[in-house]
């Protein structure tokens, strides 16, 4: 059982106001806020140490080397990955797919075939496209069923001997379906493929092992488990990163330079061109720190009661339609009601206090799979309540009347 009012009284910007309303903060699918302890250590590495990392001898530099990579070891453990040198830290998940579809060259050859689902992220959907341009190879699409699941039928009919790569999301952004990554892996992996799993929505909502999962590559967001923006993750498998090529030049980076030729750093350097975002992988240790101490079982559960209440609640509003609407999901409701245009009802609602996503998610081929301009999306953290779905539900009603 979580102490949901302690948690809430750490992050500080679930006290404001939002149009004179409390506000109830249901876009956590975008980005998750903030606990106190994470925003104090981006404070205190400002404050205290603040130095550049890798290359100082002096005592400030020392110091952020020391949490950086501490930061690093906690990474490691989190999400079980078997040494830190598989830790590359990026800008972001959108940085992350991209290192490997840039580098993916290495992979993937002309007339190969990559297979992408239907419910893809814009970032894991533009990245591909432009490296089968780039090479000469062909996508191919996992359909999705009106349910919004992955049409996993289809998919092992698209395997064959030209497929390289396979790049499917953990969890819709879309939809909040969790898709079967782990027989996707198994059976890509079967045709000699290639795999990378966007993670960008299940990293800080349930427990990840990478190695149980068997993916070549896993990508997360640090944003979206209460880190910071500016912060992702990379997880390669050691032989997949050795062989994938650097997507950045730069310092750090480097082994030796001359005008002749440049050899690269080892793992995890190899990637990690530059001066980081020092403070906000500290930062994500202070966030994966704070997940640990919840426990990410008891997140996971808390956030399923959350979805069900939810789902109940919006399913009484005359004329909601859900998509994705199955059992195995993230805390994500998808839906719109009858013809009203979600945009129109998201304004209404925020002027209410209320916080939700509309439009197509950076998800556009999910809308037009649909035929819906997009969806009102209301996503949860473990920080959230009942009640506040309560009074989302009731400002939701409010807008379906002002708008019929």
């Amino acid at each position: 059982m979580l102490d949901i009012k302690k948690i809430r009284a750490d992050f500080p910007i679930l006290n404001r106001k939002v149009n004179g309303h409390s506000l109830i903060y249901f876009d956590n699918a975008a980005t998750s806020q903030k606990p106190q302890q994470v925003i104090d250590k981006i404070v205190e590495y400002y404050t205290l140490y603040n130095a550049n990392i890798h290359r100082g001898v002096h005592a400030l530099s020392q110091e952020a080397t020391d949490l950086f990579e501490e930061s690093r070891e906690k990474v490691r453990a989190f999400f079980n990955i078997a040494h830190t040198k598989q830790v590359i830290f990026t800008s972001g998940n959108t940085h992350s797919i991209n290192a490997v579809a840039n580098g993916a060259h290495a992979f993937v050859k002309k007339g190969d075939e990559v297979i992408l689902s239907a419910v893809e992220h814009h970032s894991n959907i533009v990245p591909w496209q432009m490296l089968c341009e780039r090479v000469g190879a062909t996508i191919k699409i996992i359909p999705v069923l009106d349910n919004g699941e992955l049409d996993m039928a289809t998919y092992h009919q698209l395997l064959n001997a030209k497929t390289a790569f396979v790049v499917v999301n953990h969890i819709s952004n879309a939809l909040g379906v969790t898709n079967p990554v782990k027989e996707i892996i198994d059976a890509a992996h079967q045709h000699g493929a290639m795999t990378l799993i966007d993670g960008a929505q299940s990293c800080g909502h349930m427990k990840i092992d990478v190695q149980a999962l068997n993916a070549d590559f896993y990508t997360m967001a640090g944003h979206k488990m209460c880190g910071p923006t500016g912060i992702g993750i990379l997880y390669g498998k050691e032989d997949a990163l050795n062989a994938l090529p650097p997507y950045q030049g730069g310092g750090e980076m480097i082994d030796q330079v001359s005008f002749e030729k440049t050899t690269y750093a080892g793992l995890p350097h190899k990637f990690e061109a530059g001066t980081p975002n020092i403070a906000g992988g500290i930062a994500l240790g202070a966030a994966i720190d704070y997940l640990n101490e919840i426990g990410m079982d008891d997140i996971a559960a808390y956030e399923n009661e959350l979805l069900i209440y939810g789902t109940e609640q919006i399913k009484t509003i005359p004329g909601a339609k859900i998509y994705g609407d199955v059992t195995d999901k993230a805390a994500v409701i998808s839906f719109n009601v009858a013809s009203l245009h979600p945009y129109d009802i998201g304004t209404i609602v925020d002027k209410l206090g209320v916080a939700v996503r509309t439009g197509h998610h950076c998800a556009q081929p999910v809308m037009e799979r649909y035929q819906v301009p997009g969806t009102i999306r209301a996503s949860f953290a473990f920080y959230n309540t009942k009640e506040e779905i309560d009074v989302m539900v009731q400002a939701l009603q409010r807008a379906v009347n002002m708008l019929s």
